[in-house]
């Protein structure tokens, strides 16, 4: 009798603890294979793919993210100057080779100035600033064509909000505008060869190589 009133006594707690299950506690039980692996992220990948392919996943944003992480996008400028210093021309050297890989892409470059003169010079001085950054992009192998829409900010998007000199608010900014097809999906039909080149360069490794070359490993007499 007590054993009885002992299990019964156990088994309704259990059945307590339960009670707040809305599988009625059997769902540990009852799940299919993998599905404690499985977080909801499985198939992830394959729909992101889709999303590329069809279009509806926004290849220009995400490829304007990957330049302003991969590169430096601004350059910057002596007062009331539109010559490109030697920290410029490194920066715009890097960003030369990063949009060489994607012939499909186009970029616009927009101008800045500082709050020091009029509203008229300022905006013509930035358009010099941007124009000077084409030229040097050009040089380094960019066709004209693809630097587009050269537009001059002037003096009214500040980096900082200052009345005087400010050597931040002098700059140019290089950002991804589109594609130079009408439409991502178009591209003369080579939209697919080009996720799949992404795609392929993505798996490669970087190497942990440094400055040894094939000739180091031959035997000599």
């Amino acid at each position: 009798m007590i054993r009885a009133l002992t299990t019964g006594l156990t088994l309704g707690l259990v059945l307590a603890g339960c009670s707040n299950d809305p599988a009625g506690g059997m769902a540990a039980f009852n799940r299919e294979a993998g599905a404690l692996i499985d977080t909801g992220d499985f198939g992830n990948a394959t729909m992101n793919n889709h999303q590329y392919m069809t279009g509806e996943k926004q290849y220009v944003f995400d490829l304007s993210q990957r330049f302003a992480t991969e590169v430096l996008t601004t350059v910057n400028f002596a007062f009331n100057s539109a010559q490109l210093d030697v920290g410029a021309r490194d920066t715009l050297r890097e960003q030369a080779a990063w949009i060489r890989q994607f012939p499909e892409v186009r970029f616009r470059v927009y101008g800045h100035t500082d709050k020091v003169g009029s509203a008229g010079y300022n905006k013509a001085l930035g358009l010099k600033r941007a124009n000077a950054v084409v030229n040097f992009l050009v040089t380094q192998g960019v066709g004209r064509d693809r630097l587009e829409a050269l537009v001059s900010y002037g003096e009214t998007q500040p980096l900082i909000v200052t009345d005087g000199r400010e050597r931040r608010n002098r700059r140019t900014v290089t950002e991804v505008s589109g594609f130079v097809g009408s439409h991502p999906t178009v591209l003369e039909g080579k939209y697919a060869e080009i996720i799949y080149r992404e795609y392929v360069n993505s798996a490669e490794p970087a190497t942990g190589l440094d400055g040894i070359q094939g000739a180091d490993f031959q035997i000599t007499d």
